[in-house]
């Protein structure tokens, strides 16, 4: 391998610098309320409503109402955002590619990408210090597009302005490692020990 034919290391955020299971914040709604737990996680994470949200087009109050309408929910905004933002966790493999990136960052330019909405960005900016160690973060919300669109891969390379073929993509998901391969941008799934170890060797200079 050729050290340092990179210029940039494209991060995601969720699994990888940290952890989330967004089944914390379903069994904290199911306690207030009579519903099956695969049809409030279903509209959490995974429905029309959260798609907009992650792409910018509902604001996080405009999409507590779609939520709280759709789930007949008995409380306000400033009660749900505290469970709606308590799914994360931090274990170790998380500080493990936080202080390697650190380490290492006077030698590649570092931008998150992340398939992420406004309330736990803003959540996760005041819990987590790596956020400021990165030169770019390029976010679901702010740029209107989700992975594996073509489009957020582009607005990634354009804010370092660098070539796809010098770009890096760590994720925790290998389809969306693969949709950034069909554009040029080559990169590991980072799902374990062992495959971070692979990415260390790839990225250490």
């Amino acid at each position: 391998m050729t050290k340092n034919k990179y210029k940039a290391i494209f991060c995601d955020l969720g699994n990888v610098l940290i952890n989330f299971d967004h089944r914390i914040a379903v069994k904290k709604i199911l306690r207030l309320m009579p519903k099956n737990e695969h049809d409030v996680y279903q509209l959490f994470f995974d429905s029309g409503f959260t798609k907009d949200y992650e792409e910018g087009k509902i604001s996080s109050i405009e999409f507590f109402k779609k939520v709280k309408n759709s789930l007949e929910l008995d409380m306000e905004y400033e009660e749900f955002l505290p469970i709606w933002n308590d799914i994360f966790f931090e274990e170790p493999l998380n500080k493990e590619i936080q202080n390697f990136l650190m380490a290492i960052k006077g030698n590649y330019k570092l931008v998150m990408i992340s398939n992420i909405n406004e309330a736990h960005c803003e959540f996760l900016k005041k819990k987590m210090p790596i956020f400021f160690e990165f030169d770019k973060l390029v976010l679901s919300y702010e740029v209107g597009f989700r992975k594996p669109a073509k489009e957020i891969y582009n607005a990634a390379l354009k804010s370092v302005n660098v070539a796809s073929s010098k770009a890096f993509y760590v994720d925790d998901r290998a389809d969306l490692i693969e949709a950034a391969s069909k554009f040029g941008i080559e990169g590991m799934t980072f799902n374990g020990e062992e495959a971070f170890k692979k990415i260390v060797e790839e990225l250490e200079p």
